[in-house]
């Protein structure tokens, strides 16, 4: 049943963003995984692009804590607080009866990550929670036909989790997700900058520098980049330009870590899903399907077609926000909530 003056709610909780998608309105909030805290008083000082600005930047009384850790909650209550002042962001404490909410979450999240979650969510004003698996949010997202008897496989590259999944008839068939994602790509790049270059650089340079230069196959737009951190060895700021060619050779084991997990996918399903696969092929959806390079290397090492969603960032929300559109319709792909909440 539609109620098209709803205030039911979509979260996608990612390592790097949260976003939050509102019933018939569409993304309503989208901004990063962290807060700024005082630790001499508890307070929040900043949550999303203000925290984010900040981090590196603050004395030592006041900490940028991101709450998700490779797709997971690792601090509960700083995660509450956060998931509390995004939906009160959003107009949470205006509104006349609590939302219905579904949560979009990596496969890898325990039952015991899922009540944290969920009970997070009840703190901040929720009526009722559901849980999704983000790759099955991910493929309705894309537009792939998940409730058809035919296999579709979508490979979500977030900040913390690269989740692999081949659907069918509304059911994940078969699944693996590894804790590689855009943060394990910086942080290869933050590594291989120190050891070339005795050169120590910040993850938000990192980023940067996968954004711009960094592909996971050899491109004919390969291009230099100039990036500032500081020596190691006289401690003072220093210029350097590094190649595409070093940035690819950087990330190359993630990537490869990506490609063996999508191959692992492939041998475990079934041979009729796999012809499927074979014709209407792979679909690559969150941040990291936005690599340079990456389609062409996944044509290359699978054989099958690959596509990009048409908004790979937002296809985690958008198909969460299909489902809390149209819960009597997809109430079998929801991870149903047992507890009784008044």
């Amino acid at each position: 049943m539609k109620n098209p003056f709803g205030n039911d709610l979509a979260i996608d909780i990612g390592t790097a963003n949260t976003v939050i998608y509102k019933a018939h309105h569409g993304i309503v909030l989208n901004e990063p995984s962290v807060l700024c805290i005082n630790t001499d008083t508890g307070n929040v000082l900043s949550v999303g692009v203000g925290a984010r600005s900040m981090i590196g930047r603050t004395p030592d009384n006041i900490v940028s804590i991101r709450p998700l850790k490779d797709g997971v909650v690792a601090d509960f209550e700083t995660a509450q607080k956060m998931l509390r002042i995004f939906m009160e962001k959003v107009g949470m404490k205006k509104l006349l009866s609590r939302p219905t909410v579904v949560i979009a979450v990596p496969p890898v999240v325990t039952s015991v990550e899922h009540r944290a979650i969920k009970d997070a969510a009840y703190a901040a004003g929720a009526r009722k929670v559901y849980i999704m698996e983000e790759p099955m949010a991910a493929a309705i997202g894309a537009g792939l036909p998940v409730q058809e008897p035919m296999g579709s496989m979508v490979v979500d590259i977030g900040g913390g989790t690269t989740d692999v999944a081949v659907i069918s008839l509304g059911g994940i068939v078969t699944s693996r997700s590894i804790r590689v994602g855009g943060d394990a790509l910086d942080a290869s790049i933050v590594s291989y900058i120190k050891n070339q270059y005795s050169l120590l650089i910040g993850d938000r340079t990192a980023e940067e520098l996968k954004m711009s230069i960094g592909s996971a196959y050899k491109t004919p737009e390969d291009t230099d980049a100039r990036i500032r951190g500081r020596d190691l060895v006289t401690g003072l700021p220093k210029d350097l330009m590094v190649s595409a060619k070093e940035i690819r050779a950087a990330i190359e084991d993630q990537v490869a870590k990506v490609v063996s997990a999508i191959k692992a996918t492939l041998d475990e399903t079934p041979p009729d899903l796999v012809a499927d696969l074979s014709r209407n092929g792979i679909m690559l959806a969150g941040g990291g399907a936005l690599l340079k390079g990456l389609p062409e290397r996944l044509r290359a090492e699978t054989g099958m077609p690959v596509s990009v969603a048409h908004d790979p960032l937002h296809a985690v929300v958008n198909g969460a926000g299909k489902c809390v559109e149209n819960l009597d319709l997809l109430k079998r792909i929801l991870i149903p909530e047992a507890k009784n909440h008044a």
